[in-house]
């Protein structure tokens, strides 16, 4: 197993209260990282459909044969367990006694903080960081990297990526969807899926994205919270404050995974990755997701946003830093310019008291460092970060 950045914290969070709950996508890896922190625990998946049986019907005798602790993956899949297992916990307070995962986080989220609320540490585990994947072997140039994604099990098993990531979608519409919600016209549906490749990096634009799918803007919301609520897309929220300058407000649109993001995009090679159109936007997903794994991995909110103004000045990322923020422009080009910074600028111009720092993350390999901001090449990215 490749050691996950998380496992530590997970491991001290297990020693500190009863319940360690633990969401992310699918095959993200939560169920290898849990049995290797808890090999000695018993293991039952509510996939299987006879454990999921007992668990609905009998959710006290299920949990009886489980009273010493134990493992419980996809407890989403029996929404009633927490409830019952907040008196078995309050009874027996013993640290790291239940270890639950989900791969839903808005509906899990609200099993859990409703029934198990001071009695869990709640963490996310998202696919492969570039500094996971470079302990497993060299990462690739950036257009491979891009394509193949961070799912573990590619990098684990060597899999073809386009084949992996067609069979995980077509697993998630059969499977997954169907477990959530209603949705009846299945290829409208992925038709929106594929849109919403579409206009990755880009303000996300309900009526457009309806109107192109062929749906109503309440149901294109819908849609777009279902992705949300199954850990497919994230949605970066604008940053603003109470002032007279004309700020956007609308979030912009990412995948969790940008390996997906490229394959809905039809694009099957490392060349025709390179030579996409959204290629900017591919870059800029891969390094607003390694911010958010660096910040779920360390037990940090996902809180992030961007900024852009009226007058088309933008800022990529903004990471709360303290009470302040740390700005992060991401330019996909291989060579720098002076175009880099200017975001920067203007944003530390208006904002001078709330900016902590901040930096340029670029297509290029080699470091830089400018008198006013740092520029990193995106392979540092794979190094550590410093604690």
């Amino acid at each position: 197993m490749i050691p996950r950045d998380v496992a530590p914290l997970a491991a001290q969070l297990a020693r500190q209260y009863p319940v360690l709950t633990l969401t992310g996508p699918r095959q993200s890896g939560k169920t290898t990282l849990c049995r290797s922190l808890f090999p000695d625990k018993p293991y039952v998946t509510l996939e299987d459909p006879d454990a999921r049986r007992f668990a609905e019907e009998d959710p006290r005798g299920f949990l009886k044969g489980l009273e010493t602790g134990a493992i419980i993956d996809e407890i989403q899949r029996a929404p009633q367990i927490p409830s019952y297992l907040q008196a078995m916990v309050d009874a027996d307070p013993t640290p790291g006694r239940f270890v639950l995962t989900g791969s839903q986080q808005f509906e899990l989220m609200s099993q859990v903080s409703q029934s198990l609320a001071g009695r869990t540490a709640v963490l996310r585990l998202l696919p492969f960081s570039l500094p996971e994947v470079a302990r497993l072997h060299p990462v690739s140039p950036l257009a491979q990297t891009l394509l193949t994604g961070f799912y573990p099990r590619i990098h684990d098993r060597g899999l073809d990526p386009s084949r992996a990531l067609g069979d995980y979608f077509a697993t998630y519409v059969e499977r997954d969807l169907r477990q959530l919600a209603a949705v009846h016209d299945l290829q409208r549906f992925e038709r929106f899926v594929r849109l919403c490749a579409g206009r990755v990096g880009q303000l996300v634009n309900l009526t457009s994205l309806g109107n192109d799918a062929g749906v109503s803007h309440a149901t294109a919301r819908a849609w777009l919270d279902l992705l949300q609520t199954s850990y497919i897309v994230h949605v970066l929220p604008p940053w603003f404050t109470n002032t007279s300058k004309r700020l956007v407000k609308s979030p912009k649109l990412y995948f969790y995974d940008v390996g997906l993001a490229c394959w809905l995009l039809g694009l099957r090679s490392a060349d025709q990755v390179a030579r996409d159109p959204l290629f900017g936007g591919l870059f800029e997903n891969l390094v607003i997701m390694e911010a958010l794994k660096t910040r779920f991995n360390q037990g940090e909110s996902g809180e992030m946003y961007f900024f852009r103004d009226a007058t088309g000045n933008e800022v990529d990322l903004l990471i709360p830093d303290g009470r302040k923020l740390r700005a992060v422009e991401i330019k996909a080009g291989a060579t720098v310019n002076a175009d880099y910074f200017r975001g920067l600028r203007s944003f530390a111009a208006s904002f001078p008291d709330t900016l902590e720092g901040g930096s340029v993350v670029y297509g290029g390999d080699a470091d830089q460092s400018r008198s006013d901001w740092p520029v990193i090449g995106w392979q540092r990215l794979q190094r550590p970060p410093a604690p």
